[in-house]
This record gives C-alpha cells, sequence and structure tokens, in this order.
C-alpha cells in the first residue's frame, strides 16, 4: 500500500504538466460548449444543456398552418386527377381507408385536380402551386417531403400528435422537450416562445395544451406572445411599483419559496422561482424585441406592410427572426385558417396571400444575416387532403376532406438538403410509393438537427421512461447535408 501511494504522489514533471494541460483543455472546451461557463452570477446565461452530438442547427421556428392546407393545391402536383375529373376514385386505390364521418356515408368519391397550375422553379426544378409567387424564390433553399404520415384523422388528435408525439393530452410539446434537452441561450428570454396568427379562411382551433411542458418542469413550457399592447401578459409591473420595488418584491418571495422547497422538496417550488426571474428580466428585454420601428424600411417591404400590425402572420414571422436571433431555441407559429371542406379555391389563395411572401422574407432575411445554416424553418400541418371531394363538386367550387395517409411539408436550413425532394406518391395523391417519413420519424430528425439522439432525450415519469417519439422513430438522414 505504500509503495502504491509513493507511486501516486511521486509525480514526475512530465506527468503533472500533461494533467494540468488536460485540464486546461477540459476547461477550455467547457467555455466553448457552455456559454458563460464562467461568468459571474449577474451576467451569466441560463444553465445550457449540452447536445449529444455536434448539431447543424441551434434554433427552429415552425411555421405551423393550422388546419392542413391541401397539398394538391400547394406543393404536390398530381396532372392525372384533372384528367380524370369528376371519376370516382378506384377502390383498389382507397383500399380500405378509413374515412371521417364527413364523407364515410358518400356513395361516389368523385376525383378533382387543383384549381391552381403547377410549374417547377429553381435549378433544383421543384414542383410549386402558383399560390406561392414569393417562395418559389426561394426553392433552391426548400428541402419538399411528400410522404409524411400519421395515424390520426380528425383536427384534435392529430394536432396534439404532431406537437407532442402523442395523439392524447399531458405529454411535453417538442418546444418543451428542446427546452428541456438544451436550455436557454439568453438568459433574458425562454426557450421556447409561441406566436398566434388568424387567416381569412376557416378556422380550426388551437389550444394550450400544443405548446405545454406536460409533465417536464414547468419552466419549460412554452410563452405565449399576446397581440395586444401587452405582448406578455401579466409581465408588466402593476401601477405605483417601480422597479426597485420589484426587485425587493421578488427577493422576498424567493427567500420564502426556498424556504418551502427546504421543507417540502418539491421541484416546482423551484421551477416557480425561475419562472419568476425570468419575467423580472423579460420586462426589459420584450419591449426591446417586439418594437420593429427601429427595423430599416428594406426588411418592412419585404415582409409587406402586415409586418406593421401586431398579430398578423407577417408580423409573427419578423418577430419569429427577431426572436430567433436572440437565442430563442424553439419559435412556433400557428397560423388558422386552412381547413377546407368546402370553397376551397377561394380560401385556399386567400390563405397564400397572408402566408407567401413573409414566409419567404423570413428564408431571405434569415440568410443575409448568416443565419439559415444555423436555423431550422419548417412549414407544415397537422395532415393532408384527400384527392377526392367532399360534397358536390364544382370545377372552381369544392372541397377535400382529411388524409393523414400522405401530405407535403418542406423545411429550409438548419441541416437539411436545399433544394431537395424527398419521397413519392403515386399518382393519386393518394399512397405512399416510396420513401415514408412517419410524424415519429419527423421528430426524431428534428432533434438530429439540434444534436440531440430522440432515444437519449428521456424523463421518467410515473414509471417509465417517456421521449419525444415513444417507443418508434427514426433519423431520416435522407434529407440531411
Amino acid at each position: 500500500m505504500n509503495e502504491y501511494l509513493n507511486h501516486r504522489f511521486n509525480i514526475t514533471r512530465r506527468h503533472f504538466l500533461g494533467r494540468t494541460g488536460m485540464a486546461i483543455g477540459s476547461m477550455a472546451l467547457g467555455s466553448l460548449l457552455v456559454k458563460d461557463m464562467f461568468s459571474n452570477s449577474e451576467t451569466a446565461a441560463l444553465p445550457t444543456g449540452l447536445p449529444h452530438f455536434a448539431p447543424k442547427a441551434k434554433r427552429i421556428i415552425y411555421l405551423f398552418q393550422n388546419g392542413a392546407p391541401s397539398q394538391l393545391e400547394t406543393w404536390s402536383y398530381k396532372p392525372k386527377l384533372a384528367d380524370m375529373f369528376g371519376q370516382d376514385l378506384p377502390a383498389s386505390i382507397r383500399n380500405g381507408q378509413r374515412l371521417t364521418g364527413m364523407t364515410a356515408n358518400q356513395e361516389k368519391f368523385p376525383l378533382v385536380g387543383s384549381f391552381f397550375k403547377f410549374n417547377q422553379y429553381g435549378k433544383s426544378g421543384i414542383w410549386m402551386s402558383e399560390l406561392f409567387p414569393n417562395l418559389s424564390s426561394v426553392a433552391d433553399e426548400m428541402c419538399m417531403i411528400h410522404t409524411l404520415h400519421t395515424e390520426a384523422i380528425n383536427h384534435d388528435p392529430a394536432l396534439t400528435f404532431m406537437q407532442t408525439g402523442a395523439q392524447t393530452g399531458n405529454r411535453p410539446s417538442m418546444g418543451a422537450w428542446l427546452s428541456y434537452g438544451l436550455g436557454s441561450e439568453n438568459k433574458n428570454l425562454p426557450a421556447f416562445c409561441v406566436l398566434l396568427s388568424r387567416g381569412r379562411g376557416n378556422g380550426q382551433g388551437v389550444y394550450s395544451k400544443l405548446w405545454t411542458n406536460g409533465f417536464l418542469d414547468s419552466v419549460h413550457q412554452g410563452v405565449q406572445f399576446s397581440n395586444s399592447d401587452e405582448r406578455v401578459l401579466y409581465l408588466n409591473d402593476i401601477q405605483g411599483m417601480d422597479r426597485k420595488d420589484r426587485r425587493d418584491q421578488l427577493d422576498q418571495l424567493s427567500k420564502l419559496n426556498a424556504s418551502s422547497y427546504q421543507t417540502f422538496g418539491d421541484p416546482e417550488i423551484k421551477a416557480k422561482i425561475e419562472q419568476y426571474e425570468m419575467a423580472y428580466r423579460m420586462q426589459t428585454a420584450v419591449p426591446e424585441l417586439t418594437d420593429i420601428s427601429h427595423e430599416p424600411d428594406s426588411i418592412v417591404k419585404m415582409y409587406g406592410p402586415d409586418c406593421l400590425v401586431p398579430g398578423t402572420y407577417a408580423a409573427n414571422a419578423l418577430l419569429a427572426r427577431k426572436l430567433s436571433e436572440s437565442g430563442v431555441r424553439f419559435v412556433q407559429l400557428y397560423h388558422q385558417g386552412w381547413d377546407t371542406h368546402g370553397n376551397l379555391p377561394g380560401d385556399l389563395r386567400m390563405q397564400a396571400e397572408d402566408t407567401d411572401r413573409a414566409s419567404a422574407a423570413l428564408i431571405k432575411d434569415l440568410k443575409q444575416r448568416g443565419l439559415l445554416d444555423e436555423t431550422l424553418v419548417i412549414w407544415g400541418s397537422e395532415f393532408g387532403r384527400t384527392n377526392y371531394c367532399q360534397g358536390k363538386l364544382k370545377p372552381d367550387d369544392y372541397g377535400r376532406d382529411h388524409h393523414p395517409r400522405c401530405f407535403s411539408i418542406w423545411m429550409a436550413g438548419g441541416g437539411v438538403k436545399p433544394g431537395f425532394t424527398y419521397g413519392e406518391t403515386d399518382e393519386f395523391g393518394y399512397n405512399i410509393v416510396k420513401d415514408p417519413m412517419h410524424v415519429n420519424d419527423f421528430h426524431a430528425t428534428l432533434l438530429h438537427t439540434m444534436g440531440l439522439d430522440h432515444e437519449r432525450l428521456t424523463f421518467k415519469h410515473l414509471g417509465r421512461r417517456y421521449r419525444l417519439t415513444d417507443v418508434a422513430g427514426k433519423v431520416v438522414k435522407d434529407v440531411l447535408v
């Protein structure tokens, strides 16, 4: 034993320098991976988790088109449907597919092609509808996916599944999982923010369970921005209270909560302390972020005049860029109005007019700032639309029912292949014939771009370990650079 101790403590100069060098190197690596690791408590960012491997993206902006726009009028070109206008969908194609109560009793399923023309755009030749003249100019930045599919056939479970990885409630949303896994990049802002807008079409509602923290600590819940003058509700001080009074109040409240935590050990008490402190810091950060008066005229022109009107899709797209640029990990936009069971040509045109310009502007804006490579932008919905008409069919007035078997979304930036099309559906636009991507695969792939292994990002709850992809999902590497 004495010989062992002598060997341990008789360290040569070579051993000393080697071990010291490793320690310094580890500290340097830590300072690169964990922002403000050695800063004092006054200036340090919130504790930041480490990715499992080198990420391609640092942040995500999800442009969620709530209500399910028809892929057949937007991104998926199927000329055969126009050739077979009014003919009944062959039973061999439908093959017993589950239907909603809105079309289950139809005797016929008349096929209908797109009311809008399609063309190929960019060097990549991606097919797109004439509805999106601005997005067509960034076709070579887009990774188009035609074979996303889900089990859910109605809006509520499909929305919940797309956002949380489960059709039932009380599961953490995507943004909450990212907040839990990676933390925040900015000590003055939450890791997960939510923006709502409503178009002129038929809207499906959205609700807080779509951006919930579920069984994760409440600090991971999405912070919803309001369209009113008070952009984050209950953030402002009450009348007659100044910043010093507010600080004194929070200090006393923190002491009481700390005492309660020592007594009960409830982690939600610590989360409450963190939320109070975050709200205090946000009182300065949020007004500055939501003020677009300092944006140059070129940016306002790019996004369009609607960006000056709080609560519009354009205003939220611009705010999403500002939030992402400031270090918010996950910005979720919900734009309602895409539920086209009738009057599809008219409603779809209005929805496209509301979203096309600002969506393209967001891509261009991020790129010109050098942020697109590290920001993953997603445009998509909860499911697709049928190739047959719901109810009466007219060439210029028709509707489509829900279709979960295949639908289209696109992504840009943040580690996905630009100017790339993934997956193929049949000539009827009804079934997948090549390269399917399930919602679980979609989630696994998104986490992968952020440097997270979906099988390792888990949380133990009620005796089992949960994850965003539940017990399924694989990373679709073919869409990644």
